[in-house]
């Protein structure tokens, strides 16, 4: 039996749905310089790179609000979102790049089976990214969280995306690395994969994670699991307290 045959044998999964902020690419620093670029605007307080690292993952909408609540700004809620989108318009890759190894995960993953991407980036912003890094080719669908369906951990999307391709809960994979992508596999029955590299580890709640969940460092790791090598468990040098 050749590897690649074996491989899809072990694995128990046959659709990969993945994050994109501190899942596939890495960010946090346009992020940090747009939301800054808002707040100086109004006087305020710049944050740190832990203080919105902490703030993303829920949808534009709500990382602003965190922004303007925590930098002590005066504005609107409508005004601040819509200065903020277009600021942030003009930076997307300016700084942000794919994680080590995930352009040659998702060229490797799309030959066998369908990916796609669910973030609760505002589609606007996911789509230019990945098209501007040369990812964009291998994904069936990049879902934003703008549209109809409610934001992840609502597994509404999810459950859209899943039948969209032909799949079924139990045989798809989502891949992410915040505390969101969690439970938005736990709320659809998915199987789930941390990406600990990501900045979303910050507040990642990690006693959450069970022996049913693969936990990787690194591209090259999350790249075992797709091949089957890497079977579930809580990872290399990971306490989870139960």
């Amino acid at each position: 039996m050749s590897n690649s045959t074996s491989g899809r044998a072990l694995r128990p999964f046959d659709f990969i749905v993945l994050d994109l902020d501190g899942t596939l690419v890495d960010s946090l620093r346009d992020l940090c310089d747009s939301a800054n670029a808002l707040v100086a605007e109004y006087g305020g307080r710049p944050l740190d790179a832990d203080e919105i690292a902490r703030m993303v993952g829920e949808g534009a909408s709500v990382l602003v609000d965190r922004v303007v609540s925590a930098s002590g700004i005066a504005v609107e809620p409508a005004i601040a979102l819509a200065r903020y989108l277009k600021i942030y318009d003009g930076r997307l890759l300016r700084h942000t790049r794919p994680y080590p190894g995930i352009p040659e995960f998702v060229r490797e993953a799309s030959r066998d089976v369908p990916l796609a991407v669910l973030t609760n980036k505002p589609a606007a912003a996911a789509t230019p990214v990945l098209e501007g890094l040369g990812l964009a080719q291998y994904f069936r669908e990049i879902a934003g969280g703008d549209g109809l369906l409610p934001r992840k951990p609502d597994p509404a999307r999810l459950f859209r995306m899943i039948g969209a391709a032909g799949g079924s809960p139990d045989r798809t994979l989502l891949v992410g690395d915040s505390a969101i992508d969690l439970r938005t596999a736990r709320n659809a029955g998915t199987r789930f994969c941390y990406a600990r590299y990501g900045f979303g580890r910050i507040r990642f709640p990690e006693h959450e994670i069970g022996p049913c969940d693969w936990v990787v460092d690194s591209a090259q790791e999350l790249l075992a699991v797709f091949r089957g090598t890497r079977p579930p468990g809580m990872g290399r040098g990971f306490v989870a307290s139960v």
